[in-house]
């Protein structure tokens, strides 16, 4: 576990902190090498995800002709778990165990969970399909179980994950652990998408059972690597004997302070202000502006580059005394003005400005994910990592799934509404059911920095005024 270690740091440490803004993540507690060998867990929750909504959704309704209802159904099953993540993260704090481990149990569970539900996923797809003899409802509830698991897995993985980062690294790189952890998330979908994008350029049934399989043993083989030896033993940490509070009493320590519930509300909204343009923005480049699949494809790729930018230029802001909250508005600030440029560039007929400003709303979600993320890692105490980050990840997982869920109906909804002319004759163009969730996007991101601000102005007023700068805290909020 050495060699990969020094392997990993020797090939990340070449390109440089020049390229690398969170290379400079390592400290003396968790050095390059095992930080960038923690991240692996990040890789894949990053391939799962792509997987369940990207892969897995084409190939069910194109090549195996399932229903979409069943589909969309499908891929938002691992939302139920969702809300469960602050509970994870609790019984990840106050785990029993004469083995003194916290949080690699949790790890290792989740891990398990993932294997399992993409070990039996393509055979349940395939009776799903109705290309056996089976009877179709089988498929259905293995196919449901499967999507179940995954998501649980995925959850429970990135919760227990996410604490122990936290518990490992000093209070002044956390920032820019944060940066390289969600770096590591978009690695893994990147690849992944590209890979399964190869692999199943030919589809066969075949290929489809080998590919899952395959991301069951991948997931298995790095989420081992990510936590063998990571977690120090601490048998008095983890004393069935000690007494422990209840979860009732852990929450309620959490949301004793009004910044706590004032950040989970933020995380809320602005994770919904962020999300709900994800399924709309290529739809929204072919039929407005007539763009090839191969050119929207190409949005993903600068949506992309924009939300890498952001988390560099988070990790860096933090890393020199910035204020979490602060950064996270400026992220919601860039939201604002990237929405605007988009519902701007239709009647402007203007691509490059459409494209420059798929890469603004890339480059605001990255700074408001770190920001927000940090900002919940120093909500813990005592500890209790677990419950802090696993609420921060039960309400932007839920936020992100409902807000995107709901953004298809409404762009239908209002699409119908236009072409049968109830909007009024200024209202019949196609772009109209778009705009009305930009619109709506921004108001949700308005009402961010209205949570936002007084996060801001509190964390100001610990400095001195010789070094305030006119900033949000000076915003009326």
């Amino acid at each position: 576990m050495k060699a990969i270690n020094q392997v990993l740091a020797k090939g990340w440490q070449q390109l440089g902190p020049r390229f690398l803004p969170f290379a400079d993540a390592a400290s003396k507690e968790l050095p390059l090498g095992r930080l960038l060998r923690l991240s692996l867990f990040q890789v894949s929750v990053g391939m799962a995800m792509v997987l369940l909504t990207g892969t897995l959704n084409r190939v069910m309704i194109v090549e195996l002709a399932v229903p979409a209802w069943i589909v969309g159904f499908m891929v938002s099953l691992p939302l139920v778990f969702a809300p469960f993540r602050a509970l994870i993260g609790f019984k990840s704090d106050t785990h029993k165990s004469v083995l003194g481990w916290r949080r690699v149990p949790y790890i290792w569970f989740g891990t398990m969970l993932q294997f399992g539900g993409f070990a039996i996923m393509p055979f349940a797809l395939l009776v799903l399909s109705g290309d056996t003899h089976g009877p179709v409802a089988y498929g259905q509830a293995g196919a449901a179980l499967a999507f179940l698991l995954v998501g649980a897995g995925v959850h429970t993985t990135q919760t227990a994950g996410l604490a122990l980062a936290n518990d490992l690294a000093p209070p002044e790189s956390r920032p820019r652990v944060v940066a390289l952890l969600y770096v590591m998330l978009l690695v893994g979908m990147v690849i992944s998408a590209l890979v399964f994008g190869a692999l199943l350029r030919d589809f066969t049934q075949i290929q489809l059972i080998q590919i899952i399989q395959g991301a069951a043993a991948v997931t298995f083989v790095l989420n081992g690597i990510a936590l063998w030896q990571q977690e120090p033993r601490n048998p008095a940490l983890t004393d069935p004997a000690k007494p422990s509070i209840d979860f009732e009493e852990a929450w309620r320590n959490l949301c004793r302070s009004g910044s706590s519930k004032r950040l989970l509300v933020a995380v809320g909204l602005g994770t919904a202000g962020f999300s709900m343009q994800d399924i709309l923005l290529e739809p929204y480049g072919g039929e407005i502006f007539g763009l090839s699949v191969g050119q929207t494809t190409v949005l993903t790729a600068i949506l992309a580059a924009g939300t890498l930018c952001g988390f560099g230029l988070a990790a860096r802001m933090l890393g020199r005394g910035g204020d979490p909250h602060r950064v996270a508005a400026l992220g919601v600030l860039v939201g604002l003005s990237a929405f605007a440029a988009v519902i701007f560039s239709a009647p402007l007929g203007s691509t490059a400005l459409f494209r420059g400003a798929t890469a603004a709303i890339g480059l605001g979600g990255g700074l408001f994910s770190v920001g927000m993320l940090t900002a919940a890692m120093d909500l813990a105490s005592d500890g209790m990592s677990g419950i802090a980050l696993g609420a921060w990840g039960a309400v932007q997982a839920t936020a992100a799934g409902t807000s995107i869920a709901l953004s298809g109906v409404i762009r239908d909804g209002v699409s119908a509404l236009a072409k049968s002319g109830s909007l009024g004759p200024a209202l019949t163009g196609p772009e109209v059911g778009y705009n009305f969730v930009y619109h709506i996007e921004i108001g949700l991101l308005f009402a961010t920095l209205i949570a936002i601000g007084p996060l801001v102005r509190s964390a100001s007023g610990h400095r001195s005024r010789s070094n305030r700068k006119l900033g949000l805290a000076e915003y009326p909020g």
